[in-house]
């Protein structure tokens, strides 16, 4: 039997009790900051899109501070409460809390409001995580674009309270498997990006044609055959579902019922955010029957090994001398049959390609095995955390 057991079979023989939350504290509700508020210095406080963005389960500092002026007439959490969203996009992210954990107070804004209670503050947030808060919260929850709840239903949920001393029990054995749950997700993500430097490192190596014997160097628009008069965007709603992979700027966005290309093409983001941004490929192949937007160039290469050889290559390279356009980058028709790039012979590439092609697939396979495994920590913590929650329910 472990100690939190055995204060449970101590202290509460008959079980626990369960009480509304507005009967255990009270909430204040938050008003009157904006992100455009923000300094660089001042007085500390929690926009309510931080909560769910950036803290976890508590915090001891802030990212953002206010003109001490404003602050005066914002509410304020104290050490101890929590902050609590009422807004999201989302019904998951509504009624997302951080206790605050740092000296002194801080200011909250509009769309969360302040829990001041007499509870253990990391106790009541793993109670707000819990698969039984978030059963009862659902019914509150109001909106469609953008989901709501009351303060006053925040209020009507229950949790359990059991003494002070089960709290601090339950809260400090949560608080040691979420930090080596955090700390294991951070090594693996270490991990992961050594090993995407690498193949980027060995990437570029084979990339490196120093003279014209290894390589000439030609205009895209030279190797490749554009099929852009060919595309057809057409929007959400005239869209007949089906399964034929629908392709845009970065991807595939949609499955419809037709299709205009029977084949293989690489496909190159023509506008869009991410041809700076380059947190997804610019470069990626479509093949067999699809139907391509015009926020991709399509292009035909005669061979696979010319095709991935070009398609590594796109995405080994600053494209920023061919994007124009500041709010919304493009890169146009023009520049990207103007990007110089290497055709060493045919074997080269084709030597190329199978060696990129095996280190790419090293490095997708780990990214799926530590993707597998962050998941598999998170919801064991989750079935640990939700099981240190569960008591009988005293009559």
């Amino acid at each position: 039997m472990s100690k939190i057991e055995r204060l449970i079979a101590e202290l509460c023989p008959s079980g626990v009790e369960f009480r509304a939350l507005g009967d255990v504290g009270q909430f204040v509700r938050g008003g009157g900051l904006q992100k455009k508020d923000f300094v660089a210095e001042g007085f500390p406080c929690i926009h309510y899109g931080q909560i769910y963005t950036y803290y976890g389960s508590s915090a001891s500092t802030t990212k953002s501070f206010v003109e001490p002026a404003l602050a005066a007439m914002l509410k304020k959490a104290a050490t101890g409460d929590l902050v609590v969203t009422t807004t999201s996009e989302n019904v998951e992210d509504v009624c997302t809390a951080v206790a605050w954990l740092g000296e002194g107070e801080i200011a909250i804004g509009g769309h969360s409001c302040v829990f001041k209670h007499t509870l253990d503050p990391m106790y009541v947030a793993y109670c707000f995580q819990t698969e039984q808060f978030e059963l009862q919260k659902r019914k509150f929850v109001t909106g469609t674009k953008v989901k709501e709840i009351k303060v006053a239903d925040i209020g009507r949920i229950r949790i359990p309270v059991p003494p002070i001393t089960i709290q601090r029990e339950i809260a400090s054995a949560l608080g040691v498997m979420e930090q080596l749950k955090t700390e294991l997700q951070a090594q693996l993500e270490v991990e992961l990006g050594c090993r995407s430097r690498q193949y980027s490192y060995y990437r570029d190596q084979l990339f490196m044609f120093r003279d014209a014997e290894a390589a000439q160097w030609v205009p895209l628009g030279d190797v490749a055959i554009n099929h852009d008069s060919r595309r057809r965007p057409v929007t959400k709603a005239a869209r007949e579902p089906g399964e034929i992979p629908y392709y845009g700027a970065s991807g595939i966005v949609d499955y419809v019922s037709d299709f205009i290309f029977d084949g293989d093409y690489l496909l190159v983001s023509e506008d869009g955010a991410n041809l700076l941004a380059r947190s997804t490929p610019i470069a990626f192949t479509a093949s067999g029957k699809t139907w391509i937007n015009n926020h991709a160039h399509v292009l035909e290469l005669a061979t696979y090994a010319e095709r991935r050889f070009l398609e590594f290559y796109l995405n080994s390279i600053d494209l920023t001398p061919y994007i124009s356009g500041a709010a919304q980058p493009k890169l146009n028709k023009a520049n990207l049959s103007r990007i110089p790039v290497p055709q060493p012979p045919l074997e080269e590439q084709k030597r190329i390609v199978g060696i990129l092609d095996k280190l790419e697939a090293l490095v997708n396979n780990l990214r799926i095995g530590l993707s597998a495994e962050i998941d598999l920590r998170r919801r064991q913590y989750e079935y640990y955390r939700d099981r240190l929650l569960i008591f009988k329910e005293a009559a």
